[in-house]
């Protein structure tokens, strides 16, 4: 697949609380230093836009963290310097990651205004307990409330963030957390199986025993259970977790809602980070910027315009690493395998490799069809996950890497 635009990826780390199963980087209580932060992102995006030919943006993504905490002003202030770097394509899809407890009337209308056009809620569950038990700052009343709001401020492009696979959580619950999030209406729905993840205050308090572990079997079902309940309300599954909206009179295979900034990534195309721990992939090279805030905003605060570094990089980046072929086919298989629609087309392969599927994976793909985890659809020409597959991702992706 090709495609001449490109995505950028901003993040924000800033948190009013961390919760206890987040991996990601993230930081709560240091709210003062985001004037501080917005200004670097500032001087990292000319930086970067000074190093480089006209870019077509077909996409931004403010991720986090918490980005709904930053005020509509600093969001106008960033975007406008994405701008003056960069030329955006005049349909460009703008998201940003909001916690439904730290959005209000005035804030959505101006962002709104500013541009951004697609909001993704972090609702995780419609179940108080669980809820509490996630140590998130909403209850489900605030998520209602939250879209009204969205609505009534013109965002027509809502995605719902779900979690499954919680400790203790039944089937039942899980039922009735997806009958509430489509009752909302939402053109996307997102679903991720909760994982433990180590260093976390949930993977410490279950390796001692104090959290029990999620049964796996138990959140096959809900993933089964979602795929079919989905289905049936008018959503496509698109990619392992992720639906999107349908024309209820088409039932096509695709929709206008799909996340165009998470496809970016699914197809392997590239996208431009900027931020404290922010990953890309352009020009060839994979790297990611220093994490803590207080190295991010320091590195971009001197005067760095005569630092020589390669397009993408920027004086944030510590760590990069130039692709080779090998490298990005293995990311290739990776990444598109988990559309479960799309897949891999054998003759896209070979127009971006110059190699074909079968030359490159012989025995993998073997093994994988032979095993009933991948499928191949002859007039189409494009591997894809089985439903058992889906449920055994990693078993797959692991023959690629």
């Amino acid at each position: 697949m090709t495609n001449p635009n490109t995505s950028i990826y901003i993040h924000i780390p800033f948190c009013k609380h961390r919760c206890a199963y987040c991996d990601f980087n993230t930081y709560a209580g240091q709210e003062d230093s985001i004037p501080a932060y917005v200004q670097a992102l500032i001087n990292e995006i000319e930086f970067v836009g000074h190093r480089t030919e006209q870019m077509n943006v077909h996409t931004v993504f403010f991720g986090g963290g918490t980005p709904s905490l930053l005020s509509a002003p600093q969001f106008d202030s960033i975007l406008r310097a994405l701008r003056s770097a960069f030329t955006f394509t005049a349909d460009a899809e703008i998201s940003i990651e909001a916690n439904p407890g730290t959005i209000s009337p005035e804030k959505l209308n101006a962002i709104r205004k500013s541009g951004i056009n697609r909001i993704s809620f972090g609702v995780q569950s419609a179940n108080t307990e669980e809820l509490r038990m996630l140590e998130r700052i909403h209850d489900f009343f605030t998520v209602i409330e939250a879209v009204s709001t969205a609505r009534k401020a013109g965002f027509d492009n809502l995605n719902l963030d779900l979690i499954y696979g919680l400790p203790e959580q039944t089937l039942a619950s899980w039922q009735t957390t997806l009958q509430r999030i489509v009752d909302l209406h939402p053109e996307h729905i997102s679903a991720y199986a909760l994982t433990l993840e180590h260093g976390t205050p949930f993977g410490r308090w279950s390796s001692k025993g104090l959290l029990p572990l999620p049964d796996p079997d138990l959140a096959a079902e809900m993933y089964e259970y979602a795929e079919e309940f989905l289905e049936a309300n008018g959503y496509v599954h698109y990619e392992i977790s992720n639906w999107a909206k349908t024309n209820s009179e088409f039932r096509i295979q695709n929709s206008e809602f799909m996340c165009r900034h998470n496809l970016q990534y699914w197809h392997s195309l590239p996208y431009l980070a900027f931020g404290a721990g922010a990953h890309g992939y352009a020009n060839g090279y994979r790297y990611s910027n220093a994490l803590r805030i207080k190295t991010y905003i320091e590195r971009l605060n001197t005067d760095n315009r005569s630092l020589n570094t390669s397009f993408p990089l920027s004086p944030a980046t510590v760590n990069q690493h130039k692709q080779t072929p090998k490298d990005d086919m293995s990311e290739y298989m990776l990444n598109n395998l988990r559309l479960t629609n799309a897949g891999v087309v054998e003759s896209d392969f070979r127009l971006r490799f110059g190699s074909g599927l079968l030359d490159v994976y012989p025995k993998e793909i073997e093994d994988l069809v032979k095993n009933g985890l991948l499928e191949y659809a002859k007039t189409s020409e494009v591997y894809r996950l089985t439903k058992r597959g889906r449920l055994l991702g990693n078993q797959v992706f692991v023959k690629f890497v």
